[in-house]
């Protein structure tokens, strides 16, 4: 049971560690490509989970302003 619940808390940890990493990685690559980034940036990436900053992430290749990576879509609601 011990065995189990540590192995759990490894996952989850690496889980987070890798969803900060992507997002530390996404707001590099906005202040490379926008300059200084107004402060709700960082709470939306801040927010989000891992699926989303890999949509917003693809999004920095082709953007030409910070709202067109942080537009909704469609088909969820994550502003």
């Amino acid at each position: 049971m011990l065995e189990q619940r540590v192995t759990e808390w490894a996952e989850q940890w690496k889980r987070e560690g890798l969803r900060e990493g992507e997002a530390r990685l996404l707001l590099r690559q906005l202040e490379r490509k926008f300059g200084v980034l107004p402060s709700w940036v960082g709470k939306q990436v801040e927010s989000a989970d891992a699926r989303l900053l890999l949509e917003w992430g693809e999004r920095v290749l082709t953007a030409s302003s910070l709202e067109q990576i942080f537009e909704r879509d469609s088909s969820s609601d994550h502003r």
